[in-house]
């Protein structure tokens, strides 16, 4: 996550899956909630800097990466399992 610390990484990224399981209706664990939201960050970050050039930083900015990544990781997963 750019620009926080790995503490700061993990309490953003379990808030971030957190709302990302609310939204898309998921039941998830806390751990699996922290996995989503920084791996959908560490995703989503790299394709906006890869297409755009740049990322959102801060603690907000991050926040918005990790629920959008989490909410797309929970909806390709269920996709591929055939849940969509």
């Amino acid at each position: 996550m750019t620009g926080l610390g790995w503490l700061a990484a993990i309490i953003v990224g379990g808030i971030a899956g957190w709302l990302a399981e609310h939204f898309m209706r998921s039941n998830m664990g806390i751990i699996m909630n922290i996995i989503l939201g920084i791996v959908g960050a560490i995703i989503l970050n790299a394709v906006l800097v890869a297409v755009v050039g740049g990322t959102l930083g801060g603690w907000i900015g991050q926040l918005i990466i990790g629920f959008i990544g989490a909410s797309l990781l929970i909806w390709i997963a269920r996709a591929v399992r055939g849940h969509a």
